[in-house]
């Protein structure tokens, strides 16, 4: 009787760690696939970051394009002339971060 209960009890306690296995596989797996969509959103966070760098930069460009031509075709009220200045002395402090950098 008592060889018979332990084996049962026994029994019992191998179907339970198998069940529990089998849910660490399951969970092995999801985390696995979970890691693999997280590197493929980190992916695109990037390119998106870029691709809105880029366009920021662009933007930026044809701004400073757009306030040349009006400089070139018109002339400039005081406002203008000192937001034209602000511009070129802006443009001209990144040159010379690109300079001090590239001098290095």
């Amino acid at each position: 009787m008592i060889e018979s209960h332990n084996s049962t009890i026994l029994s019992e306690t191998q179907d339970h760690i198998k069940r529990i296995q089998e849910k660490l596989q399951q969970l092995l797996k999801q985390y696995q696939l979970v890691q693999k969509e997280n590197e493929k959103l980190q992916t695109q966070l990037q390119h998106a970051k870029e691709t809105e760098q880029t366009a920021q930069q662009r933007t930026e460009e044809l701004l400073q394009q757009v306030a040349f031509l009006k400089a070139a075709k018109t002339g400039l009220n005081d406002n203008e002339k000192k937001d034209f200045e602000k511009r070129i002395n802006h443009q001209l402090k990144e040159i010379d971060k690109c300079i001090s950098i590239l001098s290095e």
